[in-house]
């Protein structure tokens, strides 16, 4: 079962967009700790994310490709524009790259998939950039967590450790969201000019 949610979790933060807001890379670390306690097995973890994160990004693609610039024009449920012109701005920086460094960045990663789709990238370009992204990331991550599960004093405390960690796995998203936000409030009280990418 701890497999089957691990896939469900990254495959919705990508796939659906309404759930761009699910802990990634907290999680993943949180995941990495939790294996090196034996109570999964850290490939596992990492093979259910990847696939995953391939069929979530595979899914958003097919949903970019379909509508392509439309989803600039019209207003679909729950798709924020904002969050959309952000990952816009990226790929226009990054082209191709996008989708392997995308998945690095917290809800761009839920975006950039859609933008690459309308942008009509080719498929087997996306899947590569994709896989070897999803692979980078998991890999990374879980990795991370789990040599650091493997530490003396974390494995000694783990218990602990864990409730801060999943504390922060999910709260962080939420504190992150309203920095942004007090960021954005600020620069409209100031005048601050927001521009928009053009096409």
């Amino acid at each position: 079962m701890i497999y089957v949610v691990m896939f469900l979790i990254f495959y919705l933060e990508t796939g659906v967009f309404v759930f761009s807001f699910l802990p990634g890379d907290s999680l993943l670390f949180v995941a990495g700790t939790v294996a090196a306690a034996g109570t999964t097995s850290p490939f596992g973890l990492m093979l259910a994310v990847i696939i995953g994160a391939i069929v979530g990004n595979t899914q958003a693609y097919s949903f970019g490709r379909w509508f392509g610039q439309k989803i600039y024009t019209k207003n679909f449920l729950f798709l924020k524009q904002d969050k959309l012109m952000r990952a816009k701005v990226f790929y226009d920086k990054h082209g191709g790259k996008t989708v392997f460094l995308g998945r690095f960045v917290p809800i761009i990663r839920a975006f950039v998939p859609i933008i690459a789709g309308a942008a009509s990238m080719k498929s087997l370009r996306f899947e590569f950039y994709s896989m070897t992204g999803a692979v980078a990331w998991a890999v990374g991550l879980i990795g991370a967590g789990y040599l650091f599960g493997n530490i003396p004093i974390v494995r000694n405390n783990l218990t602990v450790i864990l409730l801060i960690g999943v504390a922060g796995a999910f709260s962080g998203p939420i504190i992150i969201a309203w920095i942004l936000r007090m960021l954005h409030a600020r620069d409209a009280r100031k005048g601050v000019p927001v521009t928009l990418p053009k096409d």
